[in-house]
């Protein structure tokens, strides 16, 4: 457990307010706003975020959460059990919550794909701190645990962001881009980063 900020493994009953905080943290997101349907967008966002945390996060990745879960850390790991089977399983409902996005997500997804490393790696799949409780430290609290634990395991870690300022971000915890795509049709710059 992180003492400065009482980080901790997720469980279970922390799903109901993590969904929240990821979906409050990704909003206004642009990757989000080009990729999820702009009808009902925060219950959308909220209903993908949550499917995600069940099915993928805690089944078969590794995630933390702080205090009352207002900030949270997705990462899946070279050795996350079934995790092909896991996206498989929320696949149509993925879709299904994209709306009219699903064919701009689906492009995006082929876009990206090749930034990809092809070693193994620690993926964070997710972070987000709720808007209220930004600026505080609770987005590098929270990524310490999956960022030690990786090293420890001497994998390197990676990611993709289409936030332009997140990438000084990751750039101070140790991460380099590695390459960036821009999505057609008014779509974001999405930037893949590793961290060895």
């Amino acid at each position: 457990m992180d003492q400065n900020h009482l980080i901790r493994t997720a469980v279970e009953t922390d799903v109901d307010a993590a969904s929240v905080t990821l979906a409050r943290a990704f909003a206004d997101y642009p990757f989000i706003r080009h990729t999820v349907d702009a009808r009902n967008h925060q219950e959308r966002v909220g209903q993908l975020q949550r499917l995600f945390l069940q099915n993928v996060g805690l089944r078969c990745g590794r995630v933390w959460v702080s205090a009352a879960a207002s900030a949270v850390a997705v990462w899946t790991t070279p050795d996350s059990p079934g995790l092909g089977e896991a996206f498989e399983s929320i696949s149509q409902r993925v879709n299904e919550l994209c709306g009219d996005r699903a064919e701009a997500a689906a492009r995006a997804e082929e876009l990206i794909a090749p930034l990809r490393p092809s070693e193994p790696v620690w993926f964070l799949a997710t972070v987000g701190v709720d808007p209220a409780s930004q600026g505080r430290g609770l987005g590098r609290a929270v990524l310490g645990p999956g960022m030690r634990a990786a090293h420890a395991q001497g994998f390197p870690m990676y990611l993709e962001t289409s936030l332009e300022s997140n990438v000084g971000f990751y750039h101070r915890l140790g991460f380099d881009v590695v390459g960036s795509v821009d999505l057609p049709d008014g779509g974001p710059r999405t930037w893949a980063m590793l961290c060895r």
